[in-house]
């Protein structure tokens, strides 16, 4: 059984990872054009960039990654109250 000094440790490892991870898809590019529309995304699927007609669209990105990241606070608050979330994928290291 775990105590709670080495969960705290396991929980800095886990979250260090989870940096590193995240530092490593920001990395990841692709971009696509199709009729006059440019979007650059990036591995964690953030908008890096929406150029129509070869004009910057910076406050359409900022209004789609807002969007984006609520949508996103809403599914884990779904899933932390359905039982999921990190702590049902450790299964509940505590």
């Amino acid at each position: 059984m775990f105590d709670k000094l080495q969960q705290a440790r396991e929980l800095i490892k886990l979250r260090s990872k989870a940096k590193e991870l995240q530092r490593s898809l920001e990395q990841i590019t692709h971009t696509q054009e199709k009729g006059g529309i440019k979007v650059v995304v990036d591995g964690t699927q953030h908008l890096q960039a929406i150029e129509i007609n070869g004009e910057d669209q910076g406050e359409l990105k900022e209004t789609i990654n807002d969007a984006m990241k609520e949508v996103q606070k809403k599914a884990a608050k779904k899933m932390m109250e359905e039982g999921g979330g990190l702590s049902g994928l450790l299964g509940g290291m505590g």
